[in-house]
């Protein structure tokens, strides 16, 4: 690992987008936008165009075009950044590919030779990359697509070895197809380490999508210029990140000369701006690509791009839309039990017919809330967890957490977790509240290309000398989270809104219903009795029931208020024990209870009040005492009352007449 960070070190050094030579297979001038005066020139201009770079050095760019050329093509270069390219001229018997591109006050023209006829060369590379692109959009799984891929640039290009790659999120490459001559090795499946393609090379693989290496043995032809006035770019400054022929790193020549590459087109796969992998032509002899067809791979190139992105797009669709149907399960089952703290809202979560765990594949996980600690699966020791909680309460921000090689990042918390290589963690609202997966360490097998070892190099900081495959078992991480860390945060936030409305719905039911006997209340009474005399629906009578206990406040005055309370409870037992399913049972407060019947007759009414007096005068066991109590009921009609004030004034005061009768009777 050392030398790999050497290596990605001196390649961050190298002077990749300014090198200051080109490949020498064609030529490049720097010209001032404004006057065309030609203030850099490569050593081979005499070689390429005929002309050697000390006449052209401070001279017009007319002297190698002409006039007319200059009108016809060069005004809009001057004045824009981009140009129609390739710009077709032609020196003497020799035609040119003329590549433009504005570079700050500079325009860098580059000059490739075109072997054979242009037009037609042009007019068949667009007829085949476009079969090859309706070619492609049939494939309908990223294997598909990378096999068809790695098959259609061979015949497009007739290069001898075709490899695509794809990037891990670590950086190291991966190689998910090729398309190889006969007697070739196979990479097929094999993986490459970062430090093969630097951070640097990356970048400028974003602003050059293909690059030609025409080939890897060959000289460098060099840039010069007349002494310059302060601030002009020397070849030195001269910026080719965009230029064709800009010349390559020594370092990358040896690595291609290592791997038996003489040449090599690549081409970049670009989603929202990252490079997530590459495509490499190569051939062992000297082999270039024409800028046309170049541009055309360009265009394949950003067909496979797009169609990864479309595939990852509706499996990512889809694994969301799977993944929250398990988190609204999760959060509905939690929802359906009868709970009366959040320890039992939280266990229903851990030991349902779903868990955390059918969310959120791991080996065990754990939940604290409100003080009480909620597991499944395998999990860590309590002084584990508890340590986890302490930890999460020292955590400068409130967000989560996730690793996949937690002894790497926190050997302290590490080691009071044991068997926990892979750790989400994500809190929750409530101070010191959190909920947490564990996954444990996993072996992986990873075939490298080439053996990742210094005797595989003439230095430390050389490339590899051989490519065949080297495997390496890889420890020390869990299995990949995958972004399920996203998810986790919604379940985190589901569950904080499902508690607060689980708390409301408690909170609404203790103001509707009575605290000792969970009966309805007064309020809720009244808005039920309310709706029944308004009801449009209504058939037969409705009648309302006024209970009072008889002589009960003796029974709290010599046995307690305690006593009192259980002989209201199993009084509130035997009158719901009494009385239909659909009837309200409601206790005013006090020994007052309160029976609404609805779709009753008068004569039910009546044999209702003489069921419940026959309940009430059996005894009540308490405590080794036999207790006994009456009740006066007093019957009201709807059909006398048109409100609910009403109704319930014309009960009370029937019971009154009950009680003056001499008690433990019914009164209308």
């Amino acid at each position: 690992m050392q030398d790999e960070q050497l290596r990605l070190v001196r390649c961050i050094q190298e002077p990749i987008r300014a090198p200051g030579t080109i490949q020498p297979h064609g030529a490049l001038l720097a010209v001032d936008a404004g006057t065309m005066e030609i203030t850099v020139a490569s050593d081979n201009c005499e070689a390429i165009l005929g002309i050697h770079h000390e006449f052209l050095l401070g001279n017009s760019l007319r002297a190698v075009t002409g006039d007319e050329w200059i009108a016809a093509n060069f005004a809009a270069v001057a004045r824009t950044s981009t140009a129609a390219n390739p710009l077709l001229l032609t020196i003497g018997d020799r035609q040119f590919e003329v590549i433009v591109h504005r570079g700050g006050p500079l325009v860098i023209v580059e000059f490739e030779p075109v072997p054979g006829d242009a037009t037609s060369q042009s007019a068949q590379s667009a007829v085949a990359v476009y079969g090859a692109v309706h070619r492609l959009a049939q494939a309908r799984s990223h294997a598909a697509l990378w096999t068809a891929a790695a098959r259609e640039l061979q015949e497009l290009t007739l290069f001898e070895r075709v490899t695509i790659y794809s990037f891990h999120p670590d950086g190291h490459g991966e190689i998910v197809a090729e398309e190889l001559a006969e007697g070739m090795e196979p990479y097929l499946g094999l993986h490459f380490p970062a430090s093969d393609i630097p951070e640097q090379a990356r970048q400028l693989y974003l602003t050059k999508l293909s690059r030609q290496i025409a080939d890897s043995s060959g000289p460098t032809s060099a840039l010069l210029s007349l002494p310059a006035p302060a601030g002009r770019a020397t070849p030195q400054s001269l910026d080719l990140s965009s230029a064709e022929l800009r010349s390559v790193s020594p370092h990358h020549l040896e690595f291609m000369r290592n791997m038996g590459q003489a040449s090599t087109v690549s081409l970049s796969l670009v989603r929202d701006g990252q490079l997530i992998g590459m495509v490499t032509l190569a051939h062992r002899t000297p082999h270039r690509v024409p800028y046309l067809l170049r541009q055309g791979l360009e265009v394949l190139a950003n067909q496979i791009a797009l169609q990864l992105n479309s595939m990852d797009e509706i499996d990512r669709l889809k694994a969301q839309v799977r993944v929250r149907n398990i988190r609204a399960n999760l959060v509905g089952q939690s929802g359906v039990r009868d709970s009366t703290d959040a320890a039992d809202f939280a266990a229903a979560l851990f030991s349902g017919e779903l868990t955390v765990l059918n969310l959120i594949p791991a080996n065990g996980a754990v939940l604290s809330l409100a003080g009480s600690i909620t597991t499944v699966g395998v999990v860590p020791p309590e002084d584990g967890i508890a340590h986890l909680a302490g930890w999460g309460l020292q955590r400068d921000d409130a967000q989560s957490y996730v690793t996949e090689s937690l002894p790497g990042q926190y050997p302290e918390l590490a080691t009071q977790l044991p068997g926990v290589t892979g750790l989400l963690f994500v809190p929750l609202p409530g101070s010191g509240d959190f909920i947490a997966w564990f996954r444990p360490e996993i072996t992986e097998t990873v075939k490298w290309l080439g053996a990742q070892t210094r005797d595989n190099r003439v230095t430390p900081l050389s490339p590899r000398t051989s490519f065949s495959s080297w495997t390496q078992s890889v420890s020390g991480k869990s299995a990949p989270w995958d972004g399920l860390e996203h998810e986790a945060e919604e379940l985190s936030r589901d569950l904080a809104g499902a508690l607060v409305r689980h708390a409301e719905a408690k909170l609404a039911a203790l103001a509707m219903s009575d605290a000792l006997t969970g009966l309805p209340n007064r309020r809720l009474l009244m808005d039920r009795l309310a709706q029944a005399l308004q009801s449009p629906t209504r058939s037969g009578a409705t009648s309302l029931l006024f209970i009072d206990l008889d002589s009960f406040k003796l029974i709290n005055d010599t046995y307690g208020h305690d006593a009192g309370d259980q002989v209201l409870l199993e009084t509130a037992r035997r009158i719901l024990d009494s009385t239909r399913a659909g009837d309200t049972v409601a206790r005013l407060g006090g020994d007052e209870f309160v029976i609404l019947c609805e779709n009753t007759s008068t004569d039910d009414a009546g044999s209702l009040a003489r069921r419940v007096i026959e309940s009430l005068r059996q005894p009540i066991a308490l405590d080794g005492l036999l207790l006994t109590v009456s009740a006066s009921v007093g019957i009201a009609d709807a059909d006398v009352a048109s409100t609910a004030d009403q109704l319930l004034r014309g009960a009370d005061g029937a019971m009154y007449r009950a009680k003056q009768l001499g008690r433990d009777q019914a009164s209308r």
